[in-house]
């Protein structure tokens, strides 16, 4: 296919999308399916004009006065990807397939792009891409900052990989994947970053490298590490992971502790659980217990955690880059019932923490009423628990330069940490540390 034809299908895919109210990777995924003449650079070609277009879906429209799928895909070619209008206009004159030749108000939108009046005179949630409804929690959040946040989750996001130190280091984990042009990243001290690509390049199936296949190397964002590499004490040996999920936080813990004390995976959901053993096994972790999904399994831990690890249920709007379509269908309902999610889980973890242990809560959310004040109102209903001084915590568990640098870059409140994109080069996310008194 030529990108006249990528366009036309990423215009049938967004609205599909927006038609049918579904994920797009659903959609594309049936596109696929019934055009099996697309091959793999077709395919990833779509995929990403789709996922830049979501992305940057009320900027472009905002842009193209338009929001159909023709109108948001023509705009990422052109916008995004930095095609000029000599270079759309050949590329739809020359492909039989394509939508046509552009109109008059498509070449002025084109020309103007994203420095023209049209953005630039735009509410901060148009400029920041993210939805209106959210502007007030945002405010909260960033202030006048706003827009440039939302711009930040708004980009593609790179592929950041936690080393495995059970069976590797930073070193030769990142030799082993030269090819990928993995670096260092600068807060975690076991993490390596892959560049996000430009354009029609696909993403590095770093599943099927052997680093990975190897159990040397796990995908899991370097805000992720940071949390796990915060919550964990030396001292610490009975370890629950208690909304464990897939279990990157549980590997990370594990390889963390070197493979000694014990470690407990416990999630509500059997289903999200699931894939857990096998990665376990594949990262050579042997400290770990995987709990059955029942609260008869949960109590057996009462009073008995060292640490207690809450990678708390939340709306995701710290992942946006990652899961775009996402954001454009979260309500104000979901909220709320993220919210109360997010109390039930931190009670239930409270009372697994023995006195002077740690209860860790953390979420990929960078909206203060999922994060801050969630921390405040259980410090508030358990007073026994106190939030711990990020300024000391960091460079206690980073070192001091990092650390330093990381407390510059961060948002530093009472209850926490707050990673951005834009300050950190992370995804969004939030972590709070809080110590049980002594008895």
């Amino acid at each position: 296919m030529r990108d006249g034809g990528r366009i036309a299908a990423a215009a049938e895919v967004l609205d599909d999308i927006a038609n049918r109210h579904r994920p797009a990777a659903d959609a594309l995924k049936d596109w696929g399916v019934s055009h099996r003449f697309a091959g793999s650079g077709d395919r990833a070609a779509i995929g990403n004009l789709v996922f830049d277009a979501l992305r940057r879906k009320a900027s472009l429209s905002c842009i193209m006065q338009k929001d159909t799928g023709h109108a948001l895909a023509l705009g990422a070619y052109a916008c995004l990807w930095g095609r000029d209008l000599d270079h759309v206009e050949v590329t739809l004159a020359s492909d039989r397939h394509s939508t046509g030749p552009l109109k008059d108000a498509e070449r002025t939108a084109i020309r103007n792009g994203l420095g023209g009046d049209a953005f630039n005179d735009a509410p901060a949630h148009v400029r920041g891409d993210y939805p209106d409804w959210l502007d007030d929690a945002f405010t909260d959040a960033f202030g006048d900052a706003r827009a440039e946040e939302g711009a930040a989750l708004a980009m593609r996001a790179p592929v950041d990989l936690r080393v495995n130190t059970l069976k590797s280091d930073r070193a030769k984990a990142q030799k082993a994947l030269s090819r990928f042009a993995a670096e260092p990243t600068p807060w975690s001290p076991v993490g390596l970053r892959i560049a996000a690509g430009e354009g029609a390049s696909r993403a590095p199936n770093i599943q099927a490298d052997a680093a990975y296949q190897r159990g040397r190397v796990e995908v899991q964002d370097e805000a992720s590490q940071i949390a796990a590499i915060l919550a964990l004490d030396p001292a610490h040996r009975q370890i629950g992971d208690l909304c464990a999920g897939g279990g990157g936080k549980t590997l990370a813990l594990a390889a963390l502790s070197a493979n000694k004390g014990q470690v407990y995976a416990y999630d509500a959901d059997a289903n999200r659980l699931a894939p857990i053993h096998q990665r376990l096994q594949r990262a050579g972790v042997r400290n770990t217990q995987v709990l059955p999904s029942t609260s008869e399994a949960l109590e057996g831990l009462t009073g008995r955690l060292d640490l207690a690890f809450v990678d708390a249920p939340c709306t995701g709007t710290g992942v946006w880059r990652r899961r775009p379509d996402a954001k454009w269908r979260l309500s104000e309902k979901a909220l709320e019932e993220r919210q109360a999610e997010q109390v039930a889980v931190l009670d239930m973890a409270a009372a697994t923490v023995k006195p002077g242990g740690t209860l860790v809560y953390a979420t990929c959310s960078i909206l203060p009423a999922e994060n801050n004040a969630q921390v405040k109102a259980f410090t508030g209903r358990h007073p026994e628990f106190a939030v711990a001084d990020m300024h000391e915590l960091v460079p206690a568990r980073l070192g001091a330069e990092v650390g330093a640098g990381l407390l510059e870059a961060a948002i530093v409140s009472a209850e926490g940490l707050t990673l951005t994109p834009r300050r950190t080069a992370t995804d969004g996310f939030f972590v709070a540390v809080m110590r049980r008194k002594e008895a």
